[in-house]
C-alpha cells in the first residue's frame, strides 16, 4: 500500500472510530468500546461502600460526579437505608496528549498522566489538581510539517459511602437523602438505550 492510501485508511479508521464513540451511560463497568466506563462498587464492611464511577473521554466531570451520587443513592435504597454519608472521595482526572498531523492523521505516540482533586463541598465535587502528560516520537514519516497536539480527558469519580437509617442530619453537607438524590438526578441520567439512539 503507498504512502497516500496508508494515510486515507488510518484517518478513516478514526473517523469510523470517533462516530462510534458516545458520552459513557449509566451503566455497570464497561472496560473496552465506543461506550467504555460506568459504576463499580464494593462493600467494605456491613454499612460502608466504595462506590466509583469512571467516564471516556466524551463524558464531562459533571456526568461522572452525577453518576457517582446516584449510584450512591440507588444502593442506599436498595439496601433498606435511607440516607448515605460521603466519607472519603476523589474525582481522577486523567490527561493523554496525541500530534496531530496535517493530513488530520494521528501519532500514535503519547501518555496519560492525572491528578486528584477532592470535596463534595456544598456546591459538589471539588476540582482536580494539576495533571502532566508525556508524548515522544512523532507523525509518521511523510506527514506534512503541520503539528497541533491535542488533549483528551477521562474522569473518574470515587467516594466511600455510609448508609444510615432514619432522619437525615440537617446542616451536614456530606449527608444526603437517597431519595432526594434519586428524584433530583434521574433526569440528568443517561441510559444505555439512550445513548444508542
Amino acid at each position: 500500500m503507498t504512502h497516500p492510501l496508508r494515510r486515507l485508511a488510518v484517518v478513516a479508521g478514526a473517523a469510523l472510530l470517533a462516530s462510534c464513540a458516545t458520552v459513557t451511560p449509566y451503566q455497570p463497568q464497561v472496560s473496552r468500546g465506543p461506550v467504555a466506563g460506568g459504576y463499580t462498587d464494593t462493600q467494605v464492611e456491613p454499612d460502608r461502600l466504595r462506590v466509583s464511577f469512571a467516564g471516556n473521554t466524551l463524558t464531562s466531570r459533571e456526568t461522572v460526579e452525577v453518576g457517582l451520587l446516584y449510584r450512591a443513592a440507588e444502593l442506599t435504597l436498595a439496601r433498606g437505608y435511607d440516607w448515605f454519608e460521603l466519607a472519603d472521595r476523589a474525582t481522577d482526572r486523567k490527561a493523554y496528549a496525541s500530534a496531530v498531523g496535517a493530513y488530520g492523521g494521528m501519532s500514535a505516540f503519547g501518555g496519560w498522566g492525572h491528578g486528584f482533586g477532592h470535596g463534595f463541598g456544598r456546591h459538589g465535587f471539588g476540582h482536580a489538581g494539576t495533571f502532566g502528560f508525556s508524548h515522544g516520537g512523532g507523525l509518521y514519516p511523510g506527514w506534512g510539517s503541520g503539528l497541533d497536539i491535542r488533549t483528551a480527558e477521562r474522569f473518574t469519580a470515587t467516594a466511600e459511602i455510609l448508609l444510615r437509617r432514619g432522619a437525615k442530619p440537617s446542616g451536614d453537607p456530606r449527608a444526603f437523602d437517597a431519595r432526594a438524590v434519586q428524584q433530583n438526578l434521574e433526569p440528568l441520567i443517561r441510559r444505555p438505550a439512550a445513548a444508542a439512539s
